[in-house]
């Protein structure tokens, strides 16, 4: 758990181009704090939470999106092959770099649009 939501931490401070050391000065913290954040190796309590969500512009609820999911099981062969099509790819990565960047209820809807065409 604390993994990922050093991972969500991440993600929105990126997508908001937003360096740890500007985020470490909203929160107090040096931006070693935010790397340990950030890899999980601190755990980011409940009040400091908050203070980053409100830094970052995110609900509380983003850091813990799509935990359940992401916990549950392995990645299948093809969903490992769609990351390296992502990943190898200009398409691939432009498209990551937008969809990251969209606020999470904007993700939901290109994933449904996109699923709505296989």
């Amino acid at each position: 758990m604390d993994i990922y939501v050093g991972q969500q931490i991440r993600l929105a401070r990126k997508t908001q181009r937003m360096s740890q050391e500007a985020l470490a000065k909203c929160l107090g913290v040096t931006f070693q704090q935010v790397q340990k954040y950030e890899i999980g190796a601190n755990r980011v309590s409940a009040s400091k939470l908050f203070e980053i969500a409100t830094a970052l512009q995110r609900p509380i609820s983003y850091f813990f999106e799509g935990f359940a999911n992401a916990a549950e099981r392995d990645p299948t062969e093809l969903e490992r092959e769609s990351v390296t099509v992502i990943q190898h790819t200009a398409e691939g990565r432009r498209l990551a770099k937008a969809f990251v960047a969209a606020m999470p209820q904007v993700r939901k809807a290109v994933v449904g649009l996109l699923e709505s065409m296989e």
